[in-house]
Order: structure tokens, then C-alpha cells, then sequence
């Protein structure tokens, strides 16, 4: 095995959840407690960011160009639990790793540069996934597959970057030099759309089961104004989730070519909603 082929491991470290004071939120210890989780937990999309030097390292500049990640979350995190990530390059993509000091796997996934890999852990997941029955959800009920959104206006401004940029696990030159979006903010510029693209959706606490982020030209920046479209591809059930499957696509105004985007798989949890007391 060649060097670029090595696995490689980070050291471990302490992701923060800066969402605690938020209401109904599962980033609530209250209320994620009461769901069964240990904590206020730490948004899945922030691990991502843990990632980066390890990818770049092996990529160089193509992993900013046309860099794709896709995770899926086996385990949650609450604030300041160190976490370690490891990356396994392959032939077609790079296999991820992330574990607690107990050794427990927070999530696995996958990474590739050159455009959208349709074999990526959320994709593969996703195909595999037996719909809902017509019917069986009810947190969803109102959320049909092929529902879209567009032209949603979305930016993070360079002072929303800055202040993230200020907890970052891994900071990146690219990031505070030139206004690169780092995962996590990538998939915030994403989740600006929540409130527009689950409008239909009950009212339920719901948080990250998977995401995966993509760039197509040259890296998302802060301080570009972006025009979003998404599209439900799936919806699917588990004994405690409702789960929908969507993409936000980004495009700049007036340009004909997508910039990037963020696959979901978003989890409703039945506990959290009224529809599934009885």
C-alpha cells in the first residue's frame, strides 16, 4: 500500500453543542433526555468538519474543487465528548470512521473528489431502504416523494463563518483566509431551507440520521448569495423514526451550473409527537 493509500487517524477532540438553549430541540438535555438520549446532543454535521485535514491530505487542493462526504450517525455525542476520526482511501473513495475514547462508533461513511458519487453511504443507504407503507406515516403524512422547493435565497455571511470558525475541531487556512464553507456550513446553508422544505411536516423533535455534502466547482464560500431548490427522493419508518430522504441543491443567481449540495436523511422522532401516543 502506498502512502497516499495509508489509513490515517486525527487526534481526538472535543466538538461542542452551542445549540443547548434551544426549545424543543434534541441539542436540549431536557429534551433530548426524555427521548433517551444522554444529552444534549451535538449536531451530526459538526463531526464532518473533523474530517477535512485528513481528506485534504490525501487530495490536496481537488478535495476544495469537487470534494463529496457522506455519513451516516450509528451513535450520538454531547458537548466536549472527544471523538477520533480515521480515513481509509480505496481505489473509488475513501472509507470514515469516527469513534468515542470508548471505542464506540459515532458514524461511518465515505468520501470521493470529482463530482457526485452515486455509490457514496447515503446514496447506497438510501436505495436500500424499503419505503413507507402508503399510508403508515403520520408525522409526515402530509410530505409526498417528488415534493419540491425553489428558488430559496441562502448565504452564511463571513461573520456567521468567523464565529463558527471560532470552536472548529480542525481549522483550515481555507477557511479563515478565503471564506471556504467547512462541512458544517455547508450544511447549514442547506438547513436554512428546513422551515420551507418540511412545512407539511407534525410537530416533532427531529435531528440528523445521515448527511452528505457536495461540491461541484470550486469550494461554497461565505458571503455568496445562493438560490436553493430541493426535492423529497424518499420517506421511510423505523420503530422510533419517520425519516425523509431530500437534497438542497445550490446554484449561483444568473449561473446555469449547480455550486453544490446537501443529501439528508432527516429523523422525526415518533416519541417527540402527539400522533404517536395513543
Amino acid at each position: 500500500m502506498t502512502e497516499t493509500l495509508a489509513r490515517r487517524t486525527g487526534a481526538f477532540r472535543a466538538p461542542r453543542n452551542l445549540h443547548q438553549e434551544a426549545a424543543g430541540s434534541i441539542h436540549n438535555d431536557a429534551v433530548a433526555s426524555k427521548l433517551g438520549f444522554r444529552g444534549g446532543t451535538v449536531p451530526g454535521s459538526i463531526h464532518m468538519d473533523q474530517f477535512v485535514p485528513l481528506l485534504a491530505e490525501v487530495h490536496g487542493p481537488a478535495w476544495f474543487e469537487t470534494g463529496g462526504m457522506s455519513v451516516y450517525f450509528t451513535r450520538a455525542t454531547t458537548d466536549n465528548e472527544e471523538v477520533q476520526a480515521s480515513i481509509e482511501p480505496g481505489v473509488a473513495r475513501t472509507r470514515l470512521t469516527m469513534i468515542d475514547r470508548t471505542g464506540a462508533q459515532i458514524c461511518q461513511g465515505t468520501a470521493a473528489v470529482g463530482g457526485l458519487d452515486e455509490g457514496s453511504e447515503l446514496r447506497t443507504r438510501m436505495t436500500g431502504q424499503t419505503p413507507a407503507e402508503p399510508g403508515g406515516l403520520r408525522i409526515l403524512a402530509d410530505i409526498a416523494i417528488g415534493d419540491e422547493a425553489r428558488d430559496m435565497a441562502v448565504k452564511v455571511t463571513r461573520e456567521k463563518l468567523d464565529k463558527a470558525l471560532q470552536t472548529i475541531t480542525e481549522p483550515v487556512d481555507a477557511y479563515a483566509k478565503d471564506g471556504v464553507l467547512p462541512p458544517s456550513q455547508i450544511v447549514h446553508l442547506a438547513h436554512m431551507t428546513r422551515t420551507t422544505v418540511m412545512a407539511k411536516a407534525k410537530k416533532s423533535v427531529g435531528l440528523f440520521g445521515a448527511l452528505e455534502t457536495q461540491v461541484f466547482a470550486g469550494p461554497l464560500r461565505a458571503d455568496v448569495d445562493y438560490l436553493a431548490r430541493s426535492r423529497i427522493l424518499k420517506l421511510t419508518e423505523s420503530p422510533k423514526t419517520e425519516n425523509a430522504w431530500y437534497e438542497v441543491i445550490f446554484r449561483e443567481p444568473g449561473s446555469d451550473r449547480d455550486a453544490g449540495l446537501v443529501l439528508y436523511c432527516l429523523r422525526f422522532m415518533k416519541a417527540s409527537s402527539p400522533l404517536w401516543s395513543a
